[in-house]
């Protein structure tokens, strides 16, 4: 009797599927035949009328793929309906040429389409060049050092509060491994009530001021919602917008980040500080979270600010549950088809607390789990505050991450 040997393949990418039929010994034409039938994606797509609907429904299932839609649409007794669509990347190019000769504005959503597979398919392309670091963030993930200037943020409050204390800490983390140093002078912990202008500007200058001077090449990030402190944080040598609010917390924060030229993270939240732990709820977690972003990065455009100098944040722990939490952070590749650098904050948050029954001291080990599945499932920029144990892990995630078969 014959043994045969059965085992099931882990195919992400088109490369993937040509390394393993070139192992097998597949011939060049067969391997370029099959290497886009062996990759799967899957959409979802819409908010479409029901007539557009049917279409997509139609042409998915001339190429051979599968789309889902609302009960309904077939007779029309469903005005709209959002699809799921389900095929093969070859499947998906032939639908996007489909949609080009339809009405409804399909031809853009064809153009969305393929930009997101082009972004998931792609191992390099995101570039990130800022002072002392020009790197492709598809290859080389970075640590953004917590450095909090205030008497009571959740974890490290009190702790670096003057412009000495602030300075010797971010030594301590420059020596091991921060990539960027986030600087925040107001608490965004749940039910953190709101720090004056003025008090957080005297909180956070000294301390920009000081680190540009000791560490010229270094990039430094402003945590802050507010457009006067991240201007006057520019101008005294920061280099990132950190906006907890995607500038949708003050009108004018686009317009500072368009004339300075800054990067802006723009992170996702639900609510305030103040109220955002009060029962926080969503219809459909990733689909709002994603017109979110679609919102704000279509003002931060408008405004003038490049696509390239934008970062994006789903916000963990900012008006979310834990299973919200642990959702995000398992399927984060539902973010990735913006084509943005992704960037994670996880670090020692209530929601491990909640799993481990530790104190915001003993965090560690858990949040450095958090940031392994970060990386693996698509972040690119991870916010810590344990810079040389997260700067072990990342090396390791990134060889692993980075390898081919």
């Amino acid at each position: 009797m014959r043994n045969y040997h059965v085992r099931l393949l882990d195919i992400k990418t088109a490369s993937d599927a040509v390394a393993l039929m070139r192992q097998i010994g597949t011939d060049v034409h067969g391997v370029s035949l099959m290497k886009n039938k062996m990759v799967h994606y899957n959409f979802r797509v819409g908010p479409l009328p029901a007539a557009a609907a049917n279409i997509i429904k139609q042409e998915m299932l001339s190429v051979g793929g599968e789309a889902a839609v609302t009960r309904g649409v077939i007779n029309c007794s469903a005005d709209n309906s959002d699809a799921i669509l389900s095929a093969t990347r070859k499947q998906l190019r032939k639908f996007c040429q489909k949609l080009r000769a339809q009405p409804f504005s399909l031809a853009q959503m064809a153009d969305r389409l393929e930009a997101a597979i082009r972004n998931q398919e792609k191992n390099s392309g995101l570039p990130f060049e800022c002072r002392g670091i020009n790197v492709d963030l598809k290859q080389h993930s970075l640590i953004m050092g917590i450095l909090n200037v205030t008497p009571d943020s959740f974890s490290d409050g009190n702790c670096f509060f003057t412009p000495e204390e602030a300075l010797t800490q971010a030594h301590l983390l420059v020596s091991e491994g921060a990539d960027i140093l986030d600087i925040g002078g107001e608490s965004t912990r749940p039910g953190a009530a709101r720090v004056e202008e003025a008090q957080e500007l005297n909180r956070v200058i000294p301390v920009i001021e000081a680190l540009r001077r000791e560490f010229p090449d270094l990039p430094i990030s402003i945590d802050t919602y507010k457009s006067q402190v991240a201007a006057a944080a520019l101008n005294a040598g920061a280099d990132i917008i950190n906006d907890i609010s995607a500038f949708n917390f003050d009108p004018k924060m686009a317009s500072v980040a368009a004339s300075t030229g800054a990067y802006a993270c723009l992170m996702h939240i639900q609510g305030t500080p103040i109220d955002m732990h009060k029962d926080p709820a969503y219809s459909d977690l990733f689909a709002e979270i994603c017109h979110y972003f679609e919102k704000s990065i279509a003002l931060a455009i408008a405004a003038g600010v490049k696509s390239e100098k934008l970062i994006i944040d789903p916000g963990i722990g900012f008006g979310k549950t834990l299973e919200h939490n642990l959702l995000l952070l398992k399927h984060l590749k539902d973010f990735t088809g913006f084509g943005l650098p992704l960037l994670i904050g996880t670090s020692r948050k209530s929601f491990i607390g909640k799993l481990t029954n530790d104190p915001v001291d003993q965090r560690l080990f858990a949040s450095l789990a958090t940031v392994a599945q970060a990386l693996t499932n698509g972040a690119n920029i991870v916010r810590v505050h344990d810079v040389a144990a997260t700067k072990q892990a990342i090396t390791v995630i990134d060889a692993i991450n980075n390898s081919q078969r």
